[in-house]
């Protein structure tokens, strides 16, 4: 079977290149162009040596849509805001886009401008796009033309709370999700709160109260939830903690079972009484969970780890895009991580 041709918008940030990365051999997609408009003309290799054995030759070039000629699926890779100027003129052109920003994953426009601070530019497009979280929403994803691809911690957050609550187990009023990132969750240009100096030997919170993922956490997760990440001194890793009050009966075994076998056909979900380790999903695209029950406080405790630029993101894209095109799930995806 021919590979299918694809493009990556804004490839030069840090999932820009883990699509990179990923796509370099996957046997369903052939990668025809790069953009990068702030490196256009340089080498991919030069600002990502890792990549040099498999981008020999090539370069960011500026993007252009006539670029979409040579693609029937474009990833997105690009700040958020962006996307949704340029998302039209794709679908138009009949091609299948894989968002990777915030522009389309809310499906209320007012939450847009209530979270993120301005007025989203197309929300006649938000019905178009699929929610990219497969293990919760495959059905709505298989046949569309267009996905948004969750937030890291969204989807850290979703894949621990949503299985709990569809089953009856947790309430869905006053969800915690208490959550640490690695600093490449902040993205590659440098900020004065994400150089060594800043980081390291540090543990911070931020966003207290309203960090714009709220809404998609309460949108994925189906509750309401009071969210407060926290960057962590490491380069890459989502570790969600969520607390809830349980709804049924439950012990550990019993909550163990069920998201056991609410998962039990998902070759990305790892469910273990094991906490679960951010070096464990290193550069996968795994999902590690766990959850218990607190019976002295009356808490059920759930937990999920992730790599922020694979199942948080690149991978994630990669795995929609793979059940968009008829591919095996799994094609171009690994669930083992790497060690140390």
């Amino acid at each position: 079977m021919d590979k299918i041709p694809v493009g990556i918008i804004g490839a030069s940030g840090y999932v820009g290149a883990e699509l990179m990365r990923l796509l370099a051999h996957h046997d369903g997609f052939d990668l025809r162009f790069v953009t990068g408009d702030t490196q256009a003309g340089q080498l991919v290799g030069d600002l990502y040596p890792h990549l040099a054995a498999i981008g020999a030759g090539r370069e960011f070039v500026k993007y252009d849509p006539e670029l979409l000629d040579e693609a029937s699926m474009a990833f997105l890779a690009l700040p958020h805001g962006q996307s949704m100027a340029m998302a039209a003129d794709i679908l138009d052109r009949g091609k299948v886009a894989v968002d990777l920003a915030a522009d389309f994953r809310l499906t209320d426009a007012g939450q847009y401008q209530q979270w993120y601070g301005e007025q989203h530019q197309a929300p006649e497009l938000l019905g178009q796009f699929s929610y990219g979280l497969l293990e919760l929403f495959r059905d709505e994803i298989a046949d569309a033309d267009a996905v948004a691809v969750p937030g890291c911690y969204p989807t850290a957050a979703a894949l621990a709370v949503a299985p709990l609550i569809r089953l009856g187990l947790i309430e869905a009023d006053g969800v915690i999700v208490d959550a640490a990132s690695g600093v490449s969750g902040a993205g590659r240009p440098p900020k004065a709160h994400t150089t060594f100096c800043a980081v390291d030997e540090d543990f911070t919170a931020y966003g207290l109260l309203d960090h714009r993922h709220t809404p998609e956490i309460e949108q994925a997760a189906g509750a309401s939830v009071l969210f407060t990440p926290h960057l962590a001194p490491m380069n890459r890793g989502i570790l969600a903690t969520c607390y809830a009050k349980p709804a049924a009966e439950v012990s550990t075994d019993s909550l163990l079972v069920a998201l056991s076998e609410f998962y039990a056909d998902e070759p990305f979900i790892v469910v273990s009484e094991r906490p679960p380790s951010t070096k464990a999903t290193l550069g996968s695209n795994a999902a590690h969970l766990t959850v218990c029950f607190d019976a002295r406080t009356q808490t059920v405790v759930a937990l999920c780890a992730i790599d922020n630029l694979v199942k948080g993101a690149a991978g994630q894209a990669v795995q929609c895009a793979n059940l968009i095109s008829g591919l095996d799930e799994t094609a171009g995806l690994t669930a083992v991580g790497v060690y140390p």
